[in-house]
């Protein structure tokens, strides 16, 4: 009887241990999920923003691109004639006009043979002179005294010899202009480059070129848009001329403002890209042959619309959106048409919709309440819980108490039993 009284009394204290330890456990973690569901509640709690007022104003619509300036004319300065360089009349980097002395050639051999032309046109003109008096002598006494054949070849010598005086001139230009190559001049109006070379070298007409000028005053600007914006550009063209902006790499700094001259004929097929062309005044040399720059292209003019700050704008999976601050104290997610309107422009609303200014908000969506109500009940029955479970703690550990008591008056009456029948 002993030995089975111990083996109960093991079995309720191995028991007793096993439902502290669940109990335990269980409070283990319905602590760790209150922390989980804090630390969510923290998450998806309102957050504090500032709130911006929205205002109306004339919002530009650009199309942005990346171009090249390219200098309107580009001329390479060589020699027409061979010759040694006797004179370098221009320094590098020096604006020179039409017409501007640039080098001297030799001059002294094209001389010559302009001299010799003219000599021989000269030659020439006494012989004519010589063969119309005769021409004038045989008129005047016919042909009593000569035949009218030798009158015929008097007269087809004075045709020939005309024409050999106009030969002679013809020659006299062709050395004149050759020796006039020998003065080299500009051709445009520019800005010389670094010289190829120097003073007292023999110069040919294939050789190295003496210095290429470079028209940057106009300048134009090369750049491309995609082939998608094309039918927006002509509408837009048609109407007016169209203002192009170059700017500097960080989109900061206008650098000069000129219009669009040509829109290319055809689309690259390679990158789908159409060219264009714009031609800017440079008066202050801001753009540069070969420079790289941003380029942007006015569009149109959106007049008058409601405008907010580019940072107020978010994006999500339905596109672009804004919070509007209403009365009340009550934000909402509204979603908003967004155009196109620079890097530091603002965007704009469709509605006329008000912003208040320097006020901390609390803004919290349909979606942020319905989270909120949850985790409040979820709290709600996080407390009833642990209130139940306290409860149901005691009336286990009452239960025990009594269970002990009814065993042990029951061992001691049946010890009692055991006495009286001995």
């Amino acid at each position: 009887m002993k030995q089975a009284f111990k083996s109960l009394v093991a079995v309720l204290v191995i028991g007793a241990l096993t439902l502290a330890a669940m109990h335990f456990t269980t409070s283990m973690q319905q602590e760790r999920q209150r922390g989980r569901r804090g630390a969510g509640a923290g998450a998806d709690g309102p957050v504090p923003v500032v709130a911006a007022q929205a205002r109306i104003d004339d919002v530009p619509v650009w199309l942005e691109g990346v171009g090249t300036a390219k200098a309107r004319n580009t001329v390479t300065v060589r020699a027409q004639v061979e010759g040694k360089i006797l004179s370098i009349d221009f320094k590098e980097g020096q604006d020179v006009k039409k017409g501007d002395v640039l080098a001297h050639i030799d001059p002294v051999t094209y001389q010559a043979q302009y001299d010799q032309a003219v000599a021989k046109k000269a030659l020439d003109e006494a012989l004519l002179a010589n063969s119309k008096r005769d021409l004038e002598r045989y008129a005047k006494v016919g042909t009593l005294a000569v035949s009218q054949q030798q009158i015929d070849t008097q007269r087809a010598l004075v045709a020939q010899q005309e024409a050999q005086v106009k030969s002679d001139q013809a020659a006299i230009d062709n050395v004149h202009a050759i020796l006039g190559y020998t003065t080299v001049v500009a051709p445009i109006d520019g800005r010389t480059g670094i010289r190829q070379i120097d003073v007292g070298n023999i110069v040919r007409t294939s050789d190295t070129p003496i210095v290429t000028l470079t028209e940057v005053r106009p300048i134009s600007v090369m750049f491309t848009l995609p082939q998608q914006q094309l039918p927006d550009i002509n509408k837009a063209r048609a109407d007016k001329p169209l203002r192009v902006d170059a700017l500097e790499t960080g989109h900061k700094t206008v650098l000069d403002t000129g219009e669009l001259q040509v829109v290319d004929n055809q689309v690259d097929q390679t990158t789908g890209t159409i060219r264009l062309k714009a031609d800017f005044p440079n008066k202050d040399l801001q753009l540069w042959p070969g420079q790289f720059v941003n380029v942007r292209l006015l569009l149109r003019t959106l007049e008058q619309v409601v405008v907010i700050p580019t940072s107020a704008v978010q994006r999500g999976p339905d596109g672009t959106f804004v919070y509007v601050h209403w009365r009340r104290e009550q934000g909402f997610h509204a979603p908003r048409h967004r155009r196109p309107a620079g890097r530091r422009r603002r965007c704009h609303l469709t509605g006329p919709e008000r912003l208040r200014t320097s006020r901390h908000r609390r803004i919290r969506t349909a979606e942020g309440r319905r989270r909120g109500q949850g985790q409040r009940a979820r709290r709600q029955d996080a407390r009833g819980h642990r209130t139940a479970g306290r409860a149901a703690g005691r009336c286990d550990r009452l239960g025990a108490r009594q269970r002990h008591r009814l065993h042990r008056t029951r061992c001691r009456a049946a010890a009692a039993d055991t006495r009286r029948n001995r």
